[in-house]
C-alpha cells in the first residue's frame, strides 16, 4: 500500500477505536501462542514466555483506555494508558528482537535457556518425563517457522505494529495541541 493511502486510512481511523483494536490483536496473539502450546504441543522456552508478558500488560492498559474513551474525544486518561501500551509494546518488541538474535545466533542467549511449561498432568506423566530426561526447550532453536520467520519474529512484527498504532492517538493529540491539522 502506498504511503499516502496508508496515511489516509490511518487518519480515518477513530482514536476511540484504537484501544479496542489493541486489545483484540493482543488477545489474538496470546490466543495463538496458547494454541501452539496447548493444542499443537509446542512447549515455549523462557524467552517465549517473557515475550507474552508485555501483551498481558498492554491488554489491561488498552481495556482501561477503551473504558475511559469518550464518544467524540479520547480523553487524557485514555491517552495515559495508551502511552503505557506504547511502552509495553516497545518492550515486547525488544524482547522478541533479542529472542530473534538468539535464534539466529547473532548473540548468546541466557544461560538458563529453558524453563518452559514442564508441568505434568499426573504423577505418572511426571515420573515418565523425569526418567526420559525431559528437557526444557532451547531458546536458540526456533520450534516453528513460516516463510523462515519464527514465532519470535512474528511477535516482533506484531508488537512493533501495535506500538505504532497505540502511539497514533498520542501523536494526534500533540499535533492538535500545537494547532496543526
Amino acid at each position: 500500500m502506498p504511503h499516502a493511502s496508508m496515511r489516509a486510512m490511518l487518519d480515518r481511523l477513530p482514536s476511540i477505536a484504537i484501544p479496542w483494536i489493541l486489545l483484540a490483536v493482543s488477545a489474538a496473539t496470546i490466543g495463538g501462542a496458547l494454541f501452539f502450546e496447548h493444542v499443537l504441543g509446542y512447549v515455549p522456552c523462557s524467552l517465549c514466555l517473557d515475550g507474552r508478558q508485555p501483551h498481558y500488560f498492554a491488554m489491561a492498559a488498552a481495556l482501561i483506555a477503551g473504558i475511559l474513551s469518550r464518544e467524540a474525544n479520547i480523553g487524557i486518561g485514555a491517552l495515559i494508558f495508551l502511552g503505557l501500551c506504547v511502552f509495553a509494546y516497545l518492550t515486547g518488541a525488544g524482547i522478541s528482537f533479542y529472542h530473534l538474535g538468539v535464534e539466529y545466533h547473532w548473540w548468546e542467549g541466557p544461560e538458563t535457556c529453558g524453563g518452559g511449561n514442564l508441568v505434568a498432568n499426573s504423577l505418572e506423566d511426571l515420573q515418565a518425563a523425569l526418567q526420559g530426561g525431559a528437557k526444557a526447550p532451547r531458546c536458540d532453536e526456533a520450534a516453528w517457522t513460516l516463510f523462515g520467520i519464527s514465532l519470535a519474529g512474528f511477535n516482533f512484527v506484531i508488537t512493533l505494529a501495535l506500538a505504532a498504532l497505540s502511539a497514533l492517538p498520542l501523536l494526534r493529540y500533540f499535533r492538535e495541541s500545537r494547532g496543526e491539522a
